[in-house]
């Protein structure tokens, strides 16, 4: 007999063929039932204890997920989908997960039945389109303008989260911060939340003090107790440039012949930050931040000139500036010109919060940053209302770019479910029953949200699936506080077309990535996790 050839290295693991497709089906089950207690209005929250020491306390799947070290490369790619979720719209982390591992496991019999992968695949492919067609057919277009809509679906949005307790507090902040920074460009409504909408969350005081600015603040203070602490409509510049005389960039050496050499040099680099100043004086503002440092030689003759000086700021709080106040960030000084100044911000003012010094840039004419002010009771609190306060901002922003909303509570699925089962029945080949299974998959939302409330599962889902194969209304979904039945646009359960979109398709198109692996290779660093 011919001796077999060794291509792998000894110390690598593999898996082939089904062994390998019922591995990462089991991965992508375990990661999903880690998350699906915290959906929706009656979840649990999950407490990790990171490497670091920190603790998180949250029902965010992304917030729980990111914390999780796992070794399975499947497990890792269900992960990642959660992070995406969170990125391009802020909610669904948690419904795109359970879906996803939910359309994996009803793959599995037909895996095990030696179905080919790829006949499940395009079965999946074929759904989804279907899938999409029947979200158009009953999405309601609405107005982003309405406020009242808006509040709507980020109730429902926050509905599940920790925050619900305290009213409508948090829409209101997520609602306003996202008309401030919203701008048009080449006609269409661009909303930066992530550079734009700074969160300064400070320990202390009560959730009610919490607000969103009509301009900037950040965490810095005034360099002098000599400057101004308050000024009324300050003519503002902003540089990202030192004003102290250069350093050398490693070791520099000077050498001296005469004795009068060294006071000379002294001489230059006083006459050097003598113009940088005289350069920015001229312009006559009253406030200038510089992301770099400022030497007492420059503090001297600013303090003169009445201006208050910030120093050292980081360069996205100077962008956030930038745009509350309608200045420009110079490089140089000598460049400036009256159009830098900002002179839209009607009020700067540096105030005590907690044990901390904020400096203020409010009462601006027409902001396109701004900054949330949190309060409350600690960091732990703070960071689960932050987090929710994102998710609320990306539901925000995403029906102001696609201003059409979808019914939730399970509604949704439900009624593309039925699509499914309708359209299984013109399916004549194999593709036909992977069809109806991912039909029945898509009902594990609204099971998911009996079972989180106690209700009767099975007598409850046979009611809601007799409703809409009457196929009359497809609103019918669950109240996830009582378990019953209920017609959501009566309870003003609404969610945004884009949110649905995403949670659908990157369900779907992950889980026919995951059926196509049929080998996988891995190193000796993850034998011996």
């Amino acid at each position: 007999m011919q001796t077999p050839v060794l291509v792998l290295n000894t110390n690598t693991k593999r898996e082939q063929g089904r062994k390998a497709q019922l591995g990462n089906i089991q991965a992508a089950q375990a990661v999903a039932d880690i998350i699906r207690t915290t959906l929706g209005p009656r979840s649990m929250l999950k407490m990790i204890l990171d490497p670091m020491g920190g603790l998180v306390m949250t029902n965010d799947g992304n917030a729980i997920l990111r914390e999780i070290d796992v070794s399975h490369p499947a497990a890792k790619s269900m992960i990642e989908l959660s992070r995406t979720q969170d990125e391009e719209v802020g909610d669904g982390t948690t419904s795109v997960i359970v879906l996803a591992g939910e359309m994996l496991t009803v793959a599995k019999p037909f895996l095990e039945e030696n179905m080919h992968p790829r006949t499940i695949v395009m079965s999946y492919i074929k759904a989804l389109d279907t899938a999409i067609e029947t979200m158009d057919k009953i999405a309601i277009k609405v107005d982003a303008e309405d406020d009242t809509v808006m509040l709507n679906v980020i109730r429902t949005c926050l509905g599940t989260k920790f925050v619900r307790r305290f009213g409508d507090l948090i829409c209101n902040i997520a609602l306003q911060a996202v008309r401030k920074v919203t701008i048009t460009e080449m006609k269409q409504k661009v909303i930066d939340i992530k550079r734009f909408v700074r969160v300064e969350k400070i320990p202390g005081g009560f959730l009610e003090e919490s607000k969103v600015l009509n301009g900037i603040a950040i965490a810095k203070d005034i360099i002098n107790p000599n400057m101004s602490r308050k000024i009324v409509n300050p003519r503002i510049i902003l540089l990202d440039c030192p004003l102290e005389y250069k350093k050398g960039e490693s070791q520099t050496n000077m050498e001296f012949q005469k004795d009068m050499d060294f006071e000379q040099a002294l001489r230059m680099e006083e006459a050097y930050i003598f113009k940088l100043c005289e350069d920015i004086i001229k312009l006559k503002p009253t406030v200038v931040c510089t992301e770099k440092g400022v030497s007492d030689y420059a503090q001297h003759f600013l303090i003169k000139a009445g201006i208050s000086v910030l120093r050292r700021l980081r360069k996205t709080d100077n962008n956030r500036i930038a745009r509350a106040v309608g200045a420009t960030i110079v490089n140089d000084p000598a460049d400036l010109k009256e159009a830098h100044v900002g002179k839209e911000c009607g009020l700067f003012e540096v105030r005590k919060i907690g044990d901390e010094y904020f400096s203020f840039f409010e009462q601006c004419k027409n902001p396109k940053a701004c900054t949330v002010m949190l309060r409350g009771a600690g960091k732990d609190v703070l960071n689960e209302i932050e987090r929710n306060l994102q998710d609320a901002m990306g539901v925000a922003r995403a029906l102001v770019v696609d201003p059409r909303i979808i019914c939730g509570g399970g509604a949704c699925e439900m009624a593309i479910g039925q699509a499914l089962v309708k359209q299984a029945k013109t399916i004549q080949t194999s593709q036909q029953r992977p069809f109806e299974a991912l039909a029945a998959a898509f009902e594990i939302i609204p099971r998911t949200l009996m079972e989180n409330c106690g209700a009767k599962v099975i007598r409850v889902m046979t009611e809601l699936r007799a409703k809409h194969a009457e196929g009359k209304s497809f609103s019918w979904g669950v109240n996830g506080t009582t378990g019953e039945i209920t017609d959501m646009e009566e309870l003003k359960i609404f969610e945004p077309i884009s949110v649905k979109y995403q949670t659908v398709k990157t369900a779907i198109e992950s889980s026919c990535m995951l059926l196509r692996i049929d080998d996988i290779v891995s190193g000796l660093a993850n034998k011996e996790q």
